[in-house]
């Protein structure tokens, strides 16, 4: 028998028998509908790291120059944590170093972040994220002015109280007015803003329009840093070759500068948007691991009620199978019809949990700060996996089938 002409008797059956079609669906369609779900968050969460977190927290082709990692996740030993305390900060003299062996076209900036309370004469205290930065920062980060504009490269240099506030901050501290131009104190001490950027959204339930961001010369540097060192130095090439270059001539010109023998290791770390990740690539595999558990549980069970329905459509008919063979059915047609069958009923189940799967990782998405990003693959993935329960849940039932005698079946009604 013709494949289609299988696939058009099972469609015929689960026509016929729309309740026990549906009771033969359900376990195939809940675990495809969770395996779809559970690789959309996963999809979404990366693309999500790589396109917000990555981009934006980081930067694109960019480095940090740091005295300690600055994103690090899993278990840290105490040994590795009391290596980073005992480094030595990062200086003006250090800055100097970095900057003089940098290539041609490499942007860099200065980069201290505080949370610090604010105030205005409008509105209540606030804690504020206060960045003390360099001109620079703001190409770096691509980040767009809405109203007034950013300070320049000689107020950074000069240390002038002037500062670029997020959209949160404007809202909060100047209800109704325009910020540019009005006072905005930063733990006591009076700026002017000069400048409003553009709304940048949230990363992670953390909103990216609470900054305020002034020269890191400026008296901001009394709480950002008080000990007269900075946080790191944000390093961005045009390319991603010229990156890897500028990193090489950085490490060299530090470890020359500090004296370090070449047995001994860095004491020091430039962090890219890559190793930012790397904890996250590992992460991904095990939530992808850990989250197809529970669906593959639920392709178990549907494997095996559609090995019992099968038996049972055996059973039901047995005269059937015996008048095919009688007028000339081999038993690979006879097997081949009952395999299409399952495989037909397994794969309509695997498209239903598809658009399940679709619906609850948008649900998801929308009611929680959770990501989700449906993957194409993981359709074409669920459409196979489906396919391959149906045929591994209806070999046994086919086989039964073709094995039949046909006089035997004929006997029975």
């Amino acid at each position: 028998m013709a494949f289609y002409e299988s696939v058009r008797l099972a469609l015929s059956q689960i026509r016929v028998q729309k309740l026990k079609s549906f009771f033969t669906l359900i376990g195939v369609m809940i675990g495809v509908m969770f395996l779809i779900a559970v690789v959309s968050i996963v999809e979404g969460m990366s693309r999500y790291m790589t396109d917000e977190f990555a981009a934006r927290i980081l930067g694109v082709n960019t480095f940090t120059l740091r005295r300690m990692p600055d994103v690090f996740v899993g278990d840290i030993t105490d040994s590795t944590w009391r290596e980073w305390q005992r480094r030595p900060r990062i200086y003006e003299s250090d800055l100097a170093v970095a900057r003089e062996v940098l290539p041609g076209g490499v942007r860099s900036a200065v980069e201290n972040v505080r949370f610090i309370y604010a105030q205005s004469a409008f509105n209540r205290p606030r804690q504020a994220m206060v960045v003390g930065t360099e001109a620079a920062y703001f190409q770096i980060k691509k980040y767009e002015i809405a109203s007034g504009r950013p300070f320049t490269a000689q107020e950074a240099q000069l240390g002038t109280p002037v500062v670029v506030i997020g959209t949160e901050i404007a809202e909060h501290f100047f209800p109704d007015l325009d910020p540019v131009g009005r006072e905005l104190r930063i733990a006591g001490t009076p700026f002017q803003v000069i400048g409003v950027l553009e709304k940048q959204g949230s990363i992670f339930g953390f909103s990216m329009d609470r900054m305020a961001i002034a020269p890191y010369t400026s008296p901001v540097t009394r709480v950002t840093n008080p000990r007269g060192d900075v946080d790191g130095l944000l390093v961005q090439a045009p390319r991603a070759e010229v990156l890897t270059d500028a990193m090489e001539e950085v490490r060299s010109g530090m470890r020359s500068a500090r004296g370090l023998s070449p047995a001994q290791a860095d004491n020091f770390t430039m962090e890219t948007a890559d190793e930012a990740l790397s904890f996250f690539a590992e992460l991904r595999g095990r939530m992808i691991a850990i989250g197809t558990a529970l669906p593959a549980i639920g392709l178990i069970v549907g494997a095996m009620v559609i090995m019992n329905i099968m038996l049972v459509a055996v059973a039901e008919r047995t005269h059937e199978i015996g008048i095919r063979k009688a007028i000339g059915a081999r038993q690979r047609d006879i097997r081949r019809q009952f395999l299409v069958e399952s495989a037909t009923l397994s794969v309509i189940g695997a498209l239903f949990g598809i658009s399940l799967g679709i619906g609850l990782a948008k649900i998801v998405a929308a009611l929680t700060p959770l990501p989700a990003s449906v993957a194409p693959w993981s359709i074409a993935a669920a459409i196979l996996v489906g396919a391959g329960v149906g045929i591994a849940a209806g070999f046994y039932p086919a086989s039964r089938a073709a094995r039949l005698d046909p006089i035997i079946a004929l006997q029975r009604e």
